[in-house]
């Protein structure tokens, strides 16, 4: 097992910034791809304590002390653990416990559309360079949470300096996974009915008309921002 000292920030009643532990979990059982998405977490500045760990079941019983933030669970840790029997059953089993992103192969989304549907996981195929989508959801996941309880506040000088900065991560992200996971969906279009492919068609059409917004309006503000500095 592998850990990382993490911290998270919250805000106090005078807008000065402390901290709180934040934990997540990496369940694999490729010890080196557990490695590359621990490298990729680290890289959002040591927000987060990381555990490894090679199976659900020693997930699980780590879970029940100390509950995560998030959860990525990598489709190598399933054939690790006997008392899982599909990817599916496992992904319910974690959802009890914190949000879930889920690796596996493209084919397997299906079989997740009800939990994925629900808000409680996010699919990422395991197809080229996955891993940084991986981490950036799992970082939204956190970011979500704390923003949910309250946790995290935008301070004065994020507001008015890195405002175009903060929509474009904030919105980005999430964007990012809705049209991913649109796009696998519209690569099955074969076995969908003409009424979803129609509805798959409007979210991505959506989101890539959202993204675009955020972009103009990030520009906006950043131009704004940089002619109303005094010279």
């Amino acid at each position: 097992m592998m850990t990382t000292s993490t911290r998270a920030r919250t805000s106090d009643e005078e807008g000065t910034m402390k901290f709180t532990s934040r934990t997540i979990y990496i369940i694999s059982g490729d010890l080196s791809l557990a490695q590359h998405c621990y490298e990729e977490l680290a890289g959002f500045g040591g927000r987060y304590r990381t555990l490894i760990v090679n199976s659900v079941e020693q997930a699980r019983k780590r879970i029940g002390r100390s509950a995560p933030a998030a959860v990525f669970l990598d489709e190598s840790a399933i054939d690790l653990d006997p008392k899982v029997e599909t990817l599916e059953s496992a992904v319910a089993l974690l959802t009890e416990a914190a949000p879930v992103v889920v690796a596996a192969l493209p084919e397997k989304q299906a079989a997740l559309a009800f939990l994925i549907t629900s808000g409680a996981v996010d699919f990422v195929a395991r197809t080229n360079d996955y891993l940084p989508l991986v981490a950036g959801m799992l970082d939204r996941r956190v970011r979500m949470a704390e923003r949910a309880a309250g946790m995290v506040l935008f301070t004065k000088d994020e507001l008015s300096g890195d405002f175009g900065e903060i929509l474009r991560h904030e919105v980005n992200n999430p964007l990012t996974g809705i049209l991913g996971n649109t796009e696998l969906l519209l690569a099955r279009r074969d076995g969908l009915p003409p009424a979803a492919i129609e509805r798959l068609e409007t979210i991505a059409e959506l989101a890539v008309r959202l993204r675009e917004t955020v972009r103009r309006l990030s520009n906006a503000w950043d131009e704004h921002h940089e002619h109303a500095r005094p010279a």
